[in-house]
């Protein structure tokens, strides 16, 4: 995409430890781009703090046409890091996709048709899950139903970050300050027309999941306590319920002592405290979970931040404040150093003129 012009596609892909896949996404998804926008496009690259090669071989990918290359100042985590590219997007239209290939870049045709034809966005939903143990299928399947049981807002089954979205979605996401993301949930919070598009998600590439079980239950907990109060209803019920079960044994007890005179050993009452105990442990974590939240946002802290931004063969430091940044001032600023960038690489390009 050349400076100057709003790009018809942004499509933006987080990528942590991708060596191996990088070079064939970027060129399937370049040609699924060019496909529908001929070059009116830009592929931004988000390098979330990797540790073997994906980086270097990111800023050799942009000195290609259309390829942006974002490299944080350390791993914050999938959501962040696709927030950060969404953040730098200029298109009005923004794919969101992992460079793991799992999601065919070639499904963006039949996505923007949809967009075209009047939706404000167009998710994945997952009808088969190819290379995955039937541990990960059952466990998501659990998650998504038990987080459409306890979320206010209707959260699509069996999705993924994979999405294409309308400019105006894209910049409401982008007011959204919180630091624990889901960002699934969140475009469903957007609201306006959203509507599926189903496929099956394919095997990886190459490599292997960066989603652990703790980090997979991690998400879990954010999702769940970013978009539902249910828990901490539930944590009443349940004190509630202990309160009653507590009556029932202090009535035992007396019952006893009247009947029999004294108390039998301290079984039943190491029982007791040992339910009342886990109860209170229940209670206070559940509670805790929601505190820890609110520590983590009073903080106010960067949502992340940008260790460099390579375009062609030239790379820009951006502020401390970068991610703080209104979004024209930020957008403004990247399209200036892109423009630039472009600018050089042309001149770099051209013969040299020989002396008469």
């Amino acid at each position: 995409m050349r400076p100057g012009h709003v790009p018809l596609i942004s499509v933006v892909a987080p990528c942590f430890n991708e060596e191996k896949v990088l070079a064939e996404f970027v060129a399937r998804m370049s040609a699924a781009c060019r496909a529908v926008a001929q070059n009116a496009y830009e592929i931004i690259i988000v390098d979330d703090g990797s540790v073997d090669g994906t980086f270097a071989l990111a800023q050799s990918l942009a000195h290609e046409h259309g390829v942006i290359v974002v490299r944080l100042a350390r791993n914050f985590g999938h959501q962040i890091a696709a927030t950060s590219g969404l953040a730098i997007a200029r298109g009005s239209h923004v794919l969101l996709i992992d460079a793991d290939l799992q999601d065919p870049p070639e499904l963006l045709a039949e996505m923007l048709a949809h967009v075209k034809a009047g939706a404000d966005v167009v998710y994945g939903r997952r009808i088969q899950r190819d290379g995955e143990t039937r541990f990960k299928k059952a466990s998501a399947a659990l998650f998504y139903r038990l987080l459409g049981k306890l979320s206010s807002v209707p959260i699509p089954q069996d999705t993924g970050d994979f999405r294409l979205m309308r400019r105006q979605v894209v910049d409401a996401l982008m007011l959204m300050p919180e630091q624990q993301r889901f960002i699934r949930g969140m475009v469903s919070w957007i609201g306006g027309t959203q509507i599926a598009l189903p496929y099956v998600r394919d095997r990886r590439f190459a490599g292997s999941t960066k989603y652990s079980l703790a980090k997979m239950l991690a998400f879990a907990a954010d999702a769940i306590a970013s978009f539902s109060t249910q828990p901490l209803r539930v944590a009443i019920h349940v004190a509630f319920l202990s309160g009653c079960l507590s009556i029932v044994l202090l009535g035992y007890s007396i019952f006893s002592w009247i009947s029999h005179g004294t108390i039998p050993g301290w079984t039943s009452l190491m029982s007791a405290l040992s339910i009342f105990s886990c109860l209170q442990f229940l209670v206070l974590g559940v509670l805790g979970e929601y505190v820890g939240r609110i520590f983590i946002e009073v903080k106010r802290r960067p949502l992340f931040l940008v260790d460099r931004v390579c375009a062609y063969r030239e790379t820009f430091c951006p502020p401390a404040d970068f991610a703080i940044m209104s979004g024209p001032e930020r957008l403004r600023m990247v399209e200036d150093f892109v423009e630039t960038s472009a600018q050089l690489f042309d001149a770099s390009a051209q013969p040299e003129t020989a002396p008469a």
